[in-house]
């Protein structure tokens, strides 16, 4: 028999692998031996490997149904208006904006989950953490978003006020705090546009000659830089100095656009960017040490004995 869960702080199952964790003392990670020794080496150690995970429904019939309309006014007039299509972006307030609020939601719930985790088993945050999203089995209205990686543990007194969420394997922590930096968040910027497929953008699909298609060339260059300032702002707000970008995606597909009549085939591009990374903050600023210039002489090495040994005397 499982024991039901409200949703608030750790499930059933992990509460009871993190008090098995703690009694033994033997902790779990996904760490390879040299992202081990790294983290050591910089004065952490690994507490056990976390994880936090989420089911949505996402409501839709098709491709998210209603969340991607183009707002075109032209597309319910036959052959689609011959005005300049503009782009509906999730950024600006669109019908998509509510999609990217739900990814949004469910993603910093899965992190949500894994952070209690790590503070459950003492720790002060978590390194290679690997976030994912893929359709639920046996519900395509459903995805899972889930996000695992090692919380890991400062081994003297001074301690973060939170823990940190990085996508950082071992070694690139390791050299982050090295050079003067900690991780304080991992971030995911997300951007939805929804452009019709205008006249103009049809005739140069249609084209025989070589031309640059202006919408969707648009339409990638307003997602992508939607997506980026996304990234900026909750950088901004969780307190980061800067964004270490993990990875990129863009996906570009077609659907029949909603807001045009049944029996005119018009048709809209979706473009769907998003940017996963970890913002960072600076810790201890210090001037950098002065470099000493090694100097090789190419021939005798009386001149600088000389200079060695006036420099001794002073």
């Amino acid at each position: 028999m499982t024991e039901s869960w409200s949703g608030a702080g750790l499930p059933p199952t992990a509460a009871a692998r993190v008090a098995e964790g703690r009694a033994s003392g033997t902790w779990s990670s996904a760490l390879s031996t040299g992202e081990f020794a790294a983290i050591r080496s910089v004065g952490f150690e690994p507490v056990g490997q976390v994880m936090g995970s989420a089911v949505y429904h996402v409501g839709r019939s098709g491709q998210y149904w209603g969340y991607h309309s183009c707002l075109y006014a032209g597309a319910g007039r036959l052959g689609g208006g011959y005005g300049t299509a503009g782009i509906a972006l999730s950024g600006n307030g669109a019908p998509s904006a509510g999609l990217v609020q739900v990814m949004d939601s469910a993603r910093r719930t899965a992190l949500g989950r894994m952070t209690t985790e790590c503070a459950a088993l003492g720790g002060d945050g978590v390194v290679a953490a690997q976030l994912t999203m893929a359709p639920f089995p046996a519900a395509p209205n459903c995805l899972e978003f889930k996000v695992i990686g090692t919380a890991v543990r400062a081994i003297g007194p001074v301690r973060p006020r939170r823990p940190f969420t990085s996508h950082l394997d071992g070694q690139g922590f390791a050299k982050l705090i090295t050079s003067g930096w900690v991780p304080v968040d991992l971030l995911v910027g997300m951007s939805i546009g929804v452009r019709h497929d205008d006249y103009l953008t049809r005739r140069q699909n249609f084209s025989w000659s070589n031309q640059e298609i202006d919408g969707w060339t648009a339409l990638i260059h307003h997602v992508r830089a939607d997506a980026r300032a996304q990234l900026h702002h909750q950088g901004v707000r969780h307190g980061g100095d800067g964004v270490i970008l993990a990875d990129s995606d863009l996906r570009v597909w077609e659907e029949p656009c909603i807001r045009s009549s049944q029996n005119n085939e018009q048709t809209d591009h979706i473009a769907e960017s998003t940017l996963v990374g970890t913002a960072i903050a600076r810790f201890a600023t210090r001037p950098a040490e002065p470099r000493t210039l090694t100097v090789m002489p190419l021939s005798g090495g009386d001149r600088l004995r000389r200079r060695l040994a006036q420099a001794a005397r002073r």
